[in-house]
Parts: C-alpha cells; structure tokens; sequence
C-alpha cells in the first residue's frame, strides 16, 4: 500500500507528465514542469495556489493507482491512472515526449517510467 502523496510526489519530480483531469464537461491539462506539491489535511495541492494554475486532490477519494502502457498505431504511451472507490478515472499522468522524431523511444525517459513502475509495482492500493 502507498500513501497518494509519495506517488504524486515522484511523478511530478519528472518533467513533461501531462497531468489531465477530466469530466463530462470539462478537461483540465497541466504538466508536471517545475510543480511544487504539499499536503494539508485530506487536499494535495500540486502547483503554485496563487499561479495561473494548480489542481487540488482530495486524498480521501482516490483508492487506486495503476501504471498503463497502451499500444497505439505507431507508438505506446505510458501512463499513471488513479481511481475513485467506483474504479473511475479521476486523474491521469501522462509520460509524454517518450519517442524521438525517427519515432524511436529515448530510453532515458523509459527509465524514468520503469523506475517508478519498479518502485510501486503495476496495481497500487492507496492507503490514507
């Protein structure tokens, strides 16, 4: 079990993860560039709360995680997914900038990818 801070913690340590929420309504994209994280009460904060733009998780809500590498035409992206108590979607991570322009995947952010995949394993039970 891992507490939702730590994984947070690290992915937004990382460059270029395209952080996407999203409703029936609306979607809401920012990445992880320079993000600072903290906690207060249930609410993780990622970003500045006076910038431009920042998201607030209720760590209540979110009971798991799951790493997702999905097959695509011409490539395969890798993602981080985390679910409410209902299984849906709540937040998604996005490793982007994966493939160079000969459509060939950089190893260093593979490495990135598989670090965090190694550390917290595939399936992840999120703990209070």
């Amino acid at each position: 079990m891992v507490m939702l801070k730590d994984i947070l913690s690290d992915i937004v340590s990382i460059d270029d993860v395209l952080m996407i929420v999203k409703s029936n309504g609306a979607t809401s994209e920012m990445r992880s560039n320079s993000l600072n994280i903290r906690q207060r009460d249930q609410w993780i904060t990622i970003g500045d709360n006076d910038g431009p733009c920042h998201m607030h998780i209720n760590n209540d809500m979110i009971k798991s995680a799951e790493f997702v590498e999905e097959e695509k035409p011409e490539r395969t992206s890798f993602s981080v997914r985390f679910f409410d108590k209902n299984n849906e979607r709540v937040l998604g991570c996005f490793f982007t900038k994966m493939y160079d322009g000969e459509k060939n995947i950089k190893l260093d952010r593979k490495k990135l990818y598989d670090g965090l995949l190694e550390k917290y394993g595939r399936k992840i039970e999120i703990i209070l």
